[in-house]
C-alpha cells in the first residue's frame, strides 16, 4: 500500500476525525468526511464520501482561515469551502483549500 495520496474535492464542508491505532506505537487513522452543506454535525448528515488515511502522525491546515474544533464530538469542522485538497506524504497529511468567507 502506498503512503502517498493527493486529490482535490469540490465540497462545502469537511469533518476531520481519528480512529485509535491498534498498537500504541503506531500512528492513528485519519477520517475526512466530505459534505455538500455547512455544519453537518448539527443535523447528523452522512458524508457523500469518507477519506480514510492510515498511519497519520499529524494534519496540517494551509490557506484556511476559519476552522472549528468541537470538543463534544472531538471533530474539526471546516465550513464555507469551495474546494479542499487532501495530500498525504509519508505520515503527514496537509489540507489546503479555498473558503468563501464573509468580510469581517
Amino acid at each position: 500500500m502506498t503512503t502517498n495520496y493527493n486529490k482535490t474535492f469540490k465540497v462545502k464542508s469537511i469533518t476531520v476525525s481519528r480512529k485509535p491505532a491498534k498498537n500504541k506505537d503506531l500512528f492513528k487513522t485519519a477520517f475526512i468526511g466530505l459534505f455538500q452543506e455547512n455544519n453537518p454535525h448539527l443535523s447528523a448528515k452522512i458524508p457523500f464520501e469518507v477519506i480514510e488515511l492510515l498511519e497519520v502522525e499529524k494534519i496540517r491546515f494551509h490557506e484556511l482561515r476559519n476552522i472549528s474544533f468541537y470538543l463534544l464530538g472531538n471533530d474539526i469542522v471546516i465550513n464555507n469551502l469551495e474546494h479542499i485538497t487532501i495530500k498525504k506524504e509519508g505520515d503527514i497529511v496537509t489540507l489546503t483549500g479555498k473558503q468563501d468567507l464573509p468580510e469581517a
